[in-house]
Parts: structure tokens; C-alpha cells; sequence
């Protein structure tokens, strides 16, 4: 008793004398081939690739399940403890030599405003956002603004510096002092 790949065959079977020929061979010059050439990988791809009737529309879904919030306003230790951060962090990697020499890696959490022009947060409200990478220091064209990677990050939205190795912990560097 044979079987159909892992599943034995079972008993009346009706096409079980087709199953014992096996796959069709045809040859180049079968009439069979040359109306139905074999179809290509990338097009046999095709077949199978997702289709999205509406392009989009699943992201703008998820974009409005996003929960926005007001800005906050850190209190006077909270705003103390980011602006030593911020000395010690711009002391280690004030030019792009040093910055690259220091290679200094933080997570940064800041607040980033609605960019959806269709939300009703938009303008109003906005989400927090974490971002781990190699601080470059600030953006020479913009004295107020972060490099980290790729992200530009301006100082009024930074709730929270945190960097590997116990950078800013008591006792740590002091950037008036000097490194």
C-alpha cells in the first residue's frame, strides 16, 4: 500500500491509477508545452505575494490606535538632574572628533508631537519615544538640538538621558571640572 506523501493511501481511492503515473513529463516540442510554457520563479512568486487592495490602509489603521498625550513638565529635581546629564553628555561629545572618539551610548526618551495631519492630536498632543544609538552631539547648525544616529532631538522634548556604564551616576564625572 502506498501512500500520498506522509498519509498512507486510502482503501478505493479514486484516483489512484492517476497517482501511480506520476507527474506529466512533456517534451520542448509537446504542443501541450508550447501553449503552456513553465512559468518563471518571480512570476510563480506573484502568485503567492500578499495583495493589499487598499495600500495603506492597515497602517493608517494602527496610526489611530496610537495613545497620544499632553506634553509633560518635568519638576525642578527632574529638570536639575537632565541639565547635568546634558553638561556631562555635551562634555564628552561637544565637537564630531570627540564624539566619535567617545562614542558614548545613551537611550533617550523624548517627546514627539503628532505627526498625523488627519488625527485629531494633531498639533495638540503627541507620544513619548525611547531611542537607543551613539550620541553625536549637538547639531552644528542648530545649537539646541541632539544628534543620536540619525535622529536630530531638540532639548525642550528630552524627559530622560541614560547612557551605558554608569556615565551619570553620583560621583561620576563632573563637567565642570573637566574630563
Amino acid at each position: 500500500m502506498s501512500g500520498i506523501g506522509d498519509i498512507p493511501m486510502p482503501p478505493g481511492f479514486r484516483y489512484k491509477k492517476v497517482y501511480a503515473r506520476g507527474r506529466p513529463r512533456h517534451a520542448k516540442t509537446d504542443a501541450f508545452r508550447i501553449r503552456h510554457p513553465r512559468m518563471t520563479l518571480r512570476r510563480r512568486a506573484k502568485l503567492f505575494a500578499p495583495f493589499d487592495a487598499l495600500r495603506g490602509f492597515s497602517g493608517a489603521v494602527a496610526a489611530k490606535n496610537v495613545q497620544y498625550e499632553r506634553k509633560r513638565v518635568l519638576n525642578e529635581e527632574d529638570l536639575a538632574e537632565l541639565d547635568r546629564r546634558m553638561r556631562i553628555l555635551l562634555a564628552l561629545t561637544g565637537t564630531g572628533p570627540l564624539a566619535r572618539q567617545n562614542r558614548v551610548r545613551v537611550s533617550i526618551t523624548w517627546y514627539v508631537p503628532c505627526q498625523d495631519p488627519d488625527h485629531e492630536a494633531f498639533g495638540v498632543l503627541g507620544s513619548c519615544q525611547t531611542l537607543t544609538g551613539i550620541c553625536l552631539g549637538r547639531d552644528p547648525l542648530l545649537p539646541r538640538i541632539l544628534r543620536v544616529g540619525e535622529a536630530r532631538i531638540p532639548f525642550d522634548d528630552i524627559y530622560g538621558i541614560e547612557a551605558e556604564g554608569g556615565l551619570f551616576e553620583e560621583g561620576g564625572p563632573d563637567p565642570e571640572e573637566g574630563l
